[in-house]
């Protein structure tokens, strides 16, 4: 049995953070995932090489075990020793050279790093663990069983577009993985960019009877031509001709899902905003409440004028 190395398994830095590890393990474990992959042995001896490595990374004190018995491993190596001679058991260090060696009971381990269920000989050798149903020397001498407890599949996530229609109204999606395995996905109303929709039991699958992880889709509203977003908020901007701004009227003003008449006051100035309460988007968990709209009034001067407007225009020009 060889050394493992579970920084290159992962494609990360020895001093990589945690932050790091879980970016790398998601990566990876999407790429390999059965579901992804059915029928490869390949991607499936990969995905589990992947969930063991982020299981020891991921936890600091497997880490550090595991980073104590590695650094031994390549002094080790460095002296010429071979696998076959190398003591796995858990180790702690008297010196530069000198090592002490013990191997920890199953109680010790399963305290330590949860079942040895599902990983390879390396990782339940490593510190005493055992291989599935079979029996164990515990402390005295005694025989027991060594069981495999169920272990949580991880979460995925996934990105997925969304029209600001779709955001305001709420929308469906079936998403279809290789393998033809389908999801049917409803997004509710009021969803923004950096929303995370659950998934429950969607993400990786579970070992030794252990519930299936998660899958979380990664919102993004993408633009809209007619309206800019702002948090539960809409902006959009309308115009009204140069008589409804100096006398005062109504403008038609186009919501997001129906139309509304704005009263624009006497001598109002360009540009002007007006709130509309309640026109904006739905609130994500409280979608019968909505956010406001916002309008900007633009004059809209009128062409192509005639020579008795020209006329009227200057004798108003000489009153001014």
């Amino acid at each position: 049995m060889d050394f493992k190395d579970y920084y290159k398994i992962l494609g990360v830095d020895r001093q990589a953070d945690e932050k790091e590890i879980k970016k790398a393990y998601r990566k990876l474990a999407r790429k390999y995932h059965p579901d992804v992959n059915p029928a490869d042995s390949t991607a499936a001896a990969k995905f589990q090489d992947v969930n063991e490595a982020n299981e020891v990374l991921s936890d600091p004190e497997k880490r550090k075990q595991y980073d104590l018995l590695g650094s031994q491993w390549r002094q080790y190596r460095q002296s010429g020793g071979t696998a076959e001679d190398f003591n796995w058991g858990a180790s702690t260090s008297d010196g530069p050279q000198n090592y002490s060696y013990r191997t920890l009971d199953p109680e010790e381990f399963e305290e330590l790093f949860g079942s040895g269920g599902g990983f390879s000989d390396f990782f339940t050798n490593l510190f005493g663990g055992a291989d599935r149903q079979q029996p164990h020397a515990g402390k005295g001498g005694q025989k027991f069983y060594h069981q495999p407890q169920p272990r949580r599949g991880g979460d995925f996530e996934h990105p997925l577009q969304v029209t600001l229609e779709e955001a305001f109204h709420g929308t469906k999606r079936v998403l279809e993985w290789e393998g033809g395995r389908k999801i049917d996905v409803k997004i509710p109303p009021g969803v923004k960019t950096g929303s995370r929709v659950r998934l429950k039991s969607q993400g990786g699958a579970g070992s030794s009877g252990g519930q299936a992880g998660d899958l979380y889709l990664t919102i993004e509203v993408t633009p809209d031509k007619r309206f800019l977003r702002d948090n539960d908020d809409l902006k959009t901007s309308v115009s009204a001709d140069l008589f409804t701004m100096l006398l005062g009227g109504k403008i038609s003003v186009p919501g997001i899902d129906r139309k509304v008449n704005l009263t624009i006051p006497p001598e109002t100035k360009n540009g002007r905003v007006f709130r509309l309460n309640g026109l904006g988007m739905p609130k994500i968990k409280q979608p019968d409440q909505r956010g406001d709209l916002y309008v900007a009034v633009d004059v809209k001067l009128p062409e192509k004028l005639t020579t008795e407007e020209k006329s009227l225009i200057e004798k108003w020009k000489s009153i001014r």
